[in-house]
């Protein structure tokens, strides 16, 4: 194995939840610790978080290279990895949601990937859930259901290729001053449009099923439905300043919310083939979906809400999308001078 340090990175914002498992999970890592460093950013937590870190950096500091604590103060997500980026002093940062789960072979994994030449690489990453109620487990199959996730091969993808795009990825910290930080004006998309300028440099993105990471899904229904809008609208103004970013599946729902509306309406002048075959199709989809839930064995009564559960999902993040294009054109003014598909200087 090459003698190679790896800077761990966290951004958090009021994740008193999630934090402590998630730094268990980097003590319990197989690659060195001598030969790690872990940053902590704070995006002004007005919980525990910030003294969950500083504890954390007081505790174990002697085993890293280094533990940094270190506020991000203008609170958006984007800046607090370019504060990261910026103090990582290792030759790969890796990415890590706060509220994740790692398994102790992550960085090892990665490590191995890096050996071989990869300079980007990552895994699967489905979602878990801290909900262990029945109602949870349904959420959850909903989060994680083809139907519910598309087919986003950081899902579940089953074999080692090169992608657009990953979740808790490690890169060589060289990228970085090649092709410029995340772009702060982006909330939701800047890992997208960051890749884009990654491959746009000739730079390969490793995925490897192998790599598994977890991401915590939303608790409650209304969490994830403001989470799907919220992710739809961003995917919209992201389409007007770096289209490459944007992938054909992304605006999926936003075309079924128009094919609501314009066959309701043909409906109200008696034209109802459309809106029958509509509907028939989608629920087919949401029927299958269900019953291939139960046979995994994850059915339960709440299971029989899951067609009504993939219906407000997709309406929401469809919606979302559709405000995003409305108020896309004055986005895309605002951001052409800064160039957001170039090397932004967000510091």
């Amino acid at each position: 194995m090459n003698v190679e340090t790896i800077s761990l990175c966290v951004v958090a914002r009021n994740e008193e939840e999630f934090l402590p498992a998630l730094l268990k999970d980097f003590l319990a890592q197989t690659f060195p610790k001598h030969l790690t460093e872990v940053v902590l950013i704070d995006s002004m937590s007005t919980d525990s978080t910030r003294r969950i870190m500083e504890q954390f950096a007081q505790e174990h500091q002697a085993e890293y290279i280094a533990v940094k604590v270190i506020d991000n103060p203008r609170m958006i997500q984007a800046y607090g990895w370019n504060t990261a980026i910026t103090n990582a002093t290792c030759d790969i940062l890796v990415r890590i949601d706060a509220h994740a789960h790692v398994p102790a072979d992550f960085l090892e994994k990665n490590k191995k990937l890096h050996d071989s030449g990869e300079e980007i690489t990552g895994g699967v990453r489905p979602c878990i859930s801290a909900n262990t109620t029945r109602w949870g487990d349904v959420l959850l199959e909903v989060e994680n259901s083809l139907f519910g996730s598309s087919f986003n091969i950081s899902r579940r993808g089953t074999q080692r290729q090169y992608v657009k795009t990953l979740f808790h990825a490690a890169y060589r910290r060289k990228l970085f001053d090649e092709v410029g930080l995340f772009n702060g004006k982006l909330l939701r998309t800047e890992d997208n449009e960051l890749h884009y300028r990654m491959r746009q440099a000739g730079h390969k993105i490793c995925f490897d099923p192998d790599i598994i990471s977890y991401q915590y899904a939303r608790s409650t229904l209304r969490r994830m439905i403001r989470q799907k809008y919220s992710n739809g609208y961003w995917i919209a103004l992201t389409l007007g300043v770096c289209p490459g970013c944007i992938s054909l599946y992304h605006l999926v729902p936003a075309l079924f919310v128009c094919a609501i509306v314009v066959t309701t309406l043909l409906s109200l002048f008696g034209f109802h083939l459309l809106t029958l075959l509509m509907w028939g199709a989608y629920g087919l989809f949401t029927l299958l979906a269900t019953i291939l839930s139960i046979a995994r064995g994850k059915g339960s009564i709440y299971s029989l809400l899951m067609p009504l559960l993939f219906l407000l999902l997709h309406v929401s993040y469809g919606a979302g999308t559709l405000v995003g294009l409305a108020k896309m054109p004055s986005f895309a003014r605002e951001m052409k001078k800064e160039q957001p598909c170039a090397a932004p200087d967000d510091q």
